[in-house]
């Protein structure tokens, strides 16, 4: 049952004792492996992302109307009542998705809840529309921002006080999360009504790399003229899509970010709650920002698999260096995955080092593969510009250019991009 006493004896709680436990409290190994940067400060100093700290939010939403932009992933820890002996009460620390601790919370009027790509429940394929809906436990109406509808319609936000955006993004450009930051933020500032991001840790925070987006590229998969891999928070991300005035017509958004505690950039996190379908893990996570290219190729990136974005492999390229192989079949966030039903060809990367690069060796090897040995005509189609944000990575490659020099080519954009991501930084 969740806390519903009242605010003074809650917050007096929170204060009292939310520090000796959620400092000392370790989550359960498979519900979240947080680990600091540094090993031995692991155990004193646990990050604890915006949606854990309610002190700092919470008064922010009473007697208001709230729309909660939320996914699977938007998951809280909160203290609540326990009878720990009779006439005794005590707290504990439980996990409650957003919505729900909202949704009870007395004084908090949750009028709906916008879905992003994947849906509520996170279970849709890439690229499928997700339809409105009603979410059953608490009642309230759920607009999906993916399909026709990717940015709020002024009637939905008519009776609301405040937008709160709560989802875990991985630190991709391609990753779609951050456009539905962007379309919320714009409805929010023509809408003049607040937005609260409670900010989450970044996987792919450790470094910044990739070929940065032309704007005459720009699709859902690449809004702004940004790296692949960016090293920024979505709250940071946020401030910088404020600053830099990327809105239609440069209006900005009246934006509060809720910042997470014991974290920085090189923090090693570990995701308690997978942020898509096909990211079922810390290493396909890690490998998606290098491996999403083969997804406007005729390579496969797993779907379909139980080993998505850690396996790569094609019917086309039976070459002595590809001895594994896989079939796709369908499977959860992928209904009819590509080369359905045929064995593909290619690597198993599931052992593959951390990485903290994107790594375009397996691309190329690919691409060479293809050219020589292959009968398909074609191997790039035209979502490899999208997700790539220019045409020069294609045409690089297809020049059979080397590594190094590819990399070289991205030096100039990834040092002037280092210049205006530094302007927006809450962590070290």
């Amino acid at each position: 049952m969740v806390l519903t006493y009242s605010k003074s004896t809650y917050l007096l709680l929170v204060f009292t004792i939310c520090f000796q436990l959620v400092s000392c409290a370790q989550h359960p190994q498979k519900e979240n492996q947080n680990h600091t940067a540094t090993p031995e400060k692991a155990a004193t100093k646990t990050v604890k992302p915006g949606a854990d700290r309610v002190e700092l939010y919470l008064s922010q939403l009473l007697n208001k109307n709230v729309a909660i932009v939320a996914n699977q992933t938007s998951i809280v820890h909160v203290l609540q009542r326990k009878e720990i002996s009779p006439n005794v009460m005590g707290a504990e620390l439980v996990t409650k998705h957003l919505v729900d601790y909202l949704h009870d919370y007395r004084g908090i009027t949750v009028k709906r809840v916008f879905a992003p790509e994947h849906g509520f429940r996170g279970k849709a394929d890439a690229g499928e529309t997700v339809i409105d809906g009603v979410d059953t436990k608490t009642g309230v109406p759920i607009i999906s921002l993916y399909g026709k509808n990717k940015k709020p319609f002024p009637e939905q936000l008519q009776d609301v006080d405040v937008v709160v955006f709560d989802i875990q993004d991985v630190g991709v450009r391609f990753y779609t999360y951050i456009s539905t930051l962007h379309y919320v933020m714009e409805a929010c500032a023509e809408a003049n009504i607040p937005l609260l991001i409670l900010d989450r840790p970044n996987p792919n925070a450790h470094y910044i790399d990739g070929p940065t987006l032309e704007m005459k590229h720009t699709s859902f998969v690449g809004m702004h003229p940004v790296p692949v891999v960016y090293g920024m928070t979505i709250g940071e991300y946020g401030k910088m899509i404020n600053g830099e005035k990327w809105l239609k017509d440069g209006i900005q958004c009246d934006l509060t970010v809720i910042p997470i505690e014991n974290y920085t950039h090189q923090t090693s996190y570990s995701l308690p709650v997978k942020p898509s379908p096909n990211l079922p893990n810390d290493q396909s996570i890690n490998l998606y920002p290098s491996l999403c290219f083969f997804e406007g190729t005729n390579v496969s990136v797993g779907r379909g698999t139980s080993q998505q974005f850690q396996v790569v492999g094609s019917p086309f390229h039976r070459l002595k260096r590809h001895a594994y192989n896989f079939t796709p079949q369908p499977n959860e966030g992928a209904k009819n995955p590509k080369h359905l039903n045929k064995v593909c060809y290619g690597y198993d990367l599931s052992e593959e080092s951390h990485l903290s690069k994107i790594e375009l060796k397996w691309l190329l090897d690919f691409y060479h593969g293809h050219k020589n040995f292959s009968k398909e005509k074609e191997f790039f189609n035209p979502f490899f510009t999208k997700l790539a944000g220019t045409e020069k990575l294609q045409l690089q490659i297809e020049k059979e250019l080397s590594e190094e020099a590819i990399r070289k080519s991205w030096e100039a954009d990834l040092a002037n991009f280092k210049k205006i991501r530094s302007k927006y930084l809450i962590y070290p």
